[in-house]
């Protein structure tokens, strides 16, 4: 299936053939989650957060006490680069480390109030990036999308 692609430049309304690229659905996801951190990225540096202290501070929030080996296999990081993000969270104020109640050998992250408050902020900018580039999908198309996106993350990710 040969998908054109839009071209770069935005003034302009040349779509170029994908060729054999188009059967390759990694390809457009990734053309696509380009274009979606490329937009927030702007955003969330704006709040003082780097590429991916979003999405571990977001990880936290949704699951208090976890361990920084489990917030690293997630947000896809090593161990040693997720111990780099947790200390800048900690830096801005907006998650901190506790001696876990169950295992005083690993720590549970935990966001604070401020860490909370950016998030709220920062949710919403991305609701308002997704909706400028999703708009050419209803509510439906939006659903089924959604559902094929967490089967294929299960089975790259909860295998």
């Amino acid at each position: 299936m040969a998908v054109p692609i839009p071209s770069e430049n935005p003034g302009n309304d040349e779509h170029l053939a994908l060729g054999r690229l188009g059967d390759f659905i990694g390809f457009r996801l990734r053309r696509i989650q380009n274009q979606l951190s490329n937009a927030f990225t702007a955003q969330s540096v704006a709040l003082g957060l780097r590429p991916g202290e979003f999405s571990a501070l977001a990880i936290i929030s949704a699951n208090p006490g976890l361990s920084q080996g489990t917030l690293a296999r997630e947000v896809g990081l090593d161990k040693s680069a997720a111990v780099a993000v947790i200390d800048d969270l900690e830096r801005l104020g907006l998650a901190e480390r506790r001696r876990s109640t169950e295992d005083r050998r690993r720590h549970a992250l935990h966001t604070t109030k401020a860490g909370e408050a950016a998030l709220k902020k920062l949710f919403s900018r991305l609701e308002a990036v997704e909706k400028d580039v999703l708009n050419v999908l209803g509510p439906h198309d939006l659903q089924i999308l959604s559902g094929l996106l967490d089967r294929v993350y299960d089975s790259c990710f909860r295998i």
